[in-house]
């Protein structure tokens, strides 16, 4: 497990130094983006809160690297891959025809293109890791667990342990949602079954020191043998800054619901609209929808035509730094989206008091442990619509219910989710695979729970009492179940 290391190895730096020093890759890191871009960035902003990072990007990122206060050489290096990054995007987009960008279609044309960035990588970095001027390499982007590196037969070479992940992907689709399916173009998904044809993507995981598993869905991906390797690692985490830790209070008046996301199929924002109309409209539920996207223009339609104008909210994106204060209106977050590979909104309503629901199939319900919000059980559209409004039903009756099942969401978040937890996690890997600890860091698969406590153990025609359901919740991650 551990590799051989060359002289001036990283045991007798951190005697003298106390700090370890990744070289982070991080090829899609972006300060002003969201989803894996800002993931990207976050996660190793944080490392190099812990350790004397360098951190590697593409060219594109550079000058958001630059106003973030980074400085060029010192803390970051850009490798322009901009020609054949641009390459991909340009016919993902063309490919995907007018109306619906099609992110799978992109993700395997990046794929294509990312090892000649990493080889760029090696032109400049390969004397100095040789040199030992790093003790690991960790590549922290691209997320996907089907992008091989072309790097990671030389750093075994040499001596110097790599890193992977967070690693997530593939979560199939959910049966039923054909339609879904359809309307999100994926059907470059169909071909990810070949991805372990991927030339070097089998060298790349032997060659691997440790792989960070993002998801139960990833780790069963990897071949059982290098188990051993892998440690389970959500990709997301909060910055405490835009989203504080801070004390509710239960509020009187309706029930104030709030989903964030981008507005298209998958996300099934229509099944939350459909599921909350007859409490809308009897002035029970309010509804925040914060997103834009395909799907925007169908929604307020049917917002419209089912009399629901007045209880819901919809005015498109709103900047990041801002969203804490938005969502910190709201009384549940709800996120029925039914194929999600993270769920950073999840974990940002969570940090701020607010218990979510999700439905149990993807990487939200695994943020999510008894006690700190709901999981609806994955069956079809109409059973899922009729599920979420028992839930509703049941907790507009019970705020301080609500209100303590936050504040568990906030101490799980504290505990596990912040960034500066994250960090702390990542750093005690970095130690393992150098050899300064001898055991391989757990904290649990998923984080807080056992995975048996997935399983739906019971279900439910109809709960008649919040207590009934509660108690449900904290036995298995079973909440509602079908009317």
């Amino acid at each position: 497990m551990i590799l051989a290391r060359p002289k001036n190895s990283p045991l007798e730096k951190e005697a003298t130094t106390g700090r370890l020093r990744p070289l982070i890759i991080a090829e899609a890191a972006n300060p002003s983006l969201t989803s894996a871009a800002l993931v990207g960035w976050s996660c190793a902003r944080a490392i190099a809160q812990v350790c004397d990072a360098h951190i590697v990007t593409e060219w594109r990122n550079r000058d958001d690297f630059l106003r973030a206060g980074l400085v060029e050489g010192k803390d970051f290096t850009a490798i322009n891959n901009r020609r054949l990054q641009h390459l991909a995007w340009s016919l993902a987009t063309k490919l995907s025809g007018k109306g619906n960008f099609s992110w799978s279609l992109y993700a395997v044309l990046s794929n294509l293109v990312y090892p000649f960035f990493e080889r760029a990588l090696w032109r400049e970095f390969g004397p100095r890791l040789r040199a030992g001027e790093f003790d690991l390499v960790h590549r922290v982007l691209p997320l996907s667990p089907t992008t091989p590196s072309w790097i990671a037969p030389k750093l075994k070479k040499i001596g110097v342990p790599l890193v992977l992940g967070p690693l997530n992907g593939g979560v199939p689709w959910p049966k039923g949602f054909d339609d879904m399916r359809k309307q999100e173009r994926d059907a470059a998904g169909r071909l990810r079954a070949f991805y372990k044809m991927t030339p070097g993507l089998k060298r790349t995981r032997e060659c691997a020191a440790a792989i960070l598993t993002a998801s139960r869905t990833t780790l069963n991906e990897i071949p059982e043998r290098l188990h051993e390797r892998c440690v389970f690692m959500p990709e997301n985490a909060v910055d405490l800054t835009k989203f504080p830790l801070e004390a509710r209070t239960a509020k009187d008046g309706p029930l104030r619901l709030s989903f964030v996301g981008r507005l298209v199929a998958l996300k099934g924002v229509d099944m939350l609209i459909e599921a909350a109309a007859p409490l809308i409209r009897a002035g029970k539920v309010t509804l925040d929808l914060i997103g834009d996207g395909p799907e925007r223009e169908r929604l307020q339609q049917m917002v419209q035509s089912a009399g629901l104008h007045a209880g819901v909210r919809m005015d498109g994106w709103i900047e990041h730094a801002k969203l804490g204060t938005r969502l910190r209106e709201s009384d549940l977050f709800v996120f029925p989206s039914i194929r999600e590979f993270g769920g950073g909104a999840v974990l940002e309503a969570m940090a701020l008091g607010i218990p979510p629901v999700v439905l149990d199939h993807g990487g939200p319900p695994e943020l999510v442990p008894p006690g700190t919000g709901y999981v609806l059980p994955m069956t079809n559209r109409t059973e899922i619509v009729r599920g979420l409004r028992v839930l509703l039903e049941l907790l507009m009756d019970d705020r301080e219910q609500l209100a303590a099942t936050g504040v568990r969401a906030q101490e799980h978040v504290r505990e596990f989710y912040a960034w500066e937890a994250k960090a702390e996690q990542i750093r005690e890997v970095y130690r393992w695979v150098l050899g300064q600890r001898a055991t391989k860091p757990d904290w649990g698969t998923p984080m807080g729970f056992a995975p048996s406590s997935l399983a739906l153990q019971s279900r439910v025609e109809r709960p008649t009492a919040l207590e009934n359901f509660q108690n449900l919740a904290l036995e298995s991650q079973a909440t509602a179940c079908p009317v």
